[in-house]
């Protein structure tokens, strides 16, 4: 059923919101893909804050314009799934990367971060990326490690010395 003006008008502000607040982009063809999985991809997308748009390529090219993922428009072909990240850089391609890994029929078209338009082999790289409480705990580890190994040199020479001291009054004892 083709879609009036009104009903395109209003998917395409509801994809240009989605993508105005979004970090990253993952479009995959999902050809071949079955309703009930791909109901489970969008119950698992949901769950890790991932917005899934399935839309009409020149839809989403309107949409895109103005936004910092303008550059996917050129190469969007075929029918596309648009995966969203809402919450962190990586989480849509967490979501399309490990979903891929059992159903080989989803293929990943194009990766966008940031205005920057990868292939799918930066998918993997892009999934990899830590999340936001996982790069804040690294770098407190790392403003805390020189911190640690002072507290540690200083707390080890009165121990040495103790245990020197301890040493001598052991062998004193003995003789």
């Amino acid at each position: 059923m083709a879609l009036t003006l009104e009903q395109k008008q209003q998917v395409v502000a509801e994809v240009s919101e989605v993508a105005a607040n979004a970090y990253s982009v993952v479009a995959a063809e999902y050809h071949g893909i079955g309703v009930a999985k791909l109901t489970k991809l969008r119950e698992q997308a949901r769950d890790k804050g991932v917005v899934l748009k399935v839309v009409k390529n020149t839809l989403a090219k309107r949409a895109f314009e103005g936004t910092s993922f303008e550059c996917m428009s050129d190469s969007m072909t075929g029918p596309l799934l648009l995966a969203f990240s809402m919450e962190d850089l990586g989480s849509a391609a967490r979501v399309i990367f490990d979903f891929s890994k059992d159903h080989k029929a989803l293929e990943t078209k194009l990766v966008s971060v940031g205005g920057a338009l990868f292939g799918p082999e930066e998918l993997e790289r892009v999934a990899k990326l830590p999340t936001r409480d996982e790069a804040l705990s690294i770098l407190m580890a790392t403003l805390n490690a020189p911190v640690t190994k002072l507290v540690q040199t200083m707390n080890a020479v009165p121990g040495k010395f103790v245990r020197t001291v301890a040493a001598i009054k052991d062998a004193k004892e003995a003789a």
